[in-house]
């Protein structure tokens, strides 16, 4: 399910987590998720995403930070209209858990921006009855 939430009036941010069950192994507290996130850029100027900042959070409150360049290895610029997409994954030690976090960005002015991730929900649906 998504999460979808206009963070800025210049981006949008997209997150489609899911529970990967043939990567899991819960007898052994071990859940893969993979999510998709999508970047739209609705303003009027061309974006760099030059770093991210992950809060990863466990069913029992751990939190664990990300910080790092670009994602997965890219540094994208994002031009008006334009949706940048990519996919990653997070495994964690219990059933459900969420993730938050932020985008640097640098206009093609050389103006900085921080864009927020909303959270979006890691959940293994065994964790639902």
């Amino acid at each position: 399910m998504p999460v979808q939430k206009s963070v800025s009036t210049e981006f949008e941010i997209t997150a489609f987590p899911q529970f990967i069950s043939e990567e899991s192994k819960p007898e052994q507290n071990y859940y893969f998720f993979s999510y998709k996130i999508c970047i739209k850029n609705k303003g009027s100027e061309s974006a760099q995403l030059m770093s991210r900042h992950w809060i990863i959070t466990d069913a029992t409150g751990h939190n664990e930070e990300v910080k790092g360049p670009g994602v997965v290895g890219l540094q994208p610029k994002i031009q008006p209209g334009q949706t940048f997409e990519y996919e990653s994954a997070c495994p964690l030690t219990t059933a459900t858990g969420s993730m938050k976090g932020s985008y640097s960005m640098v206009t093609e002015n050389g103006d900085s921006l921080q864009i927020e991730i909303p959270e979006f929900y890691l959940v293994c649906p065994q964790a639902l009855h």
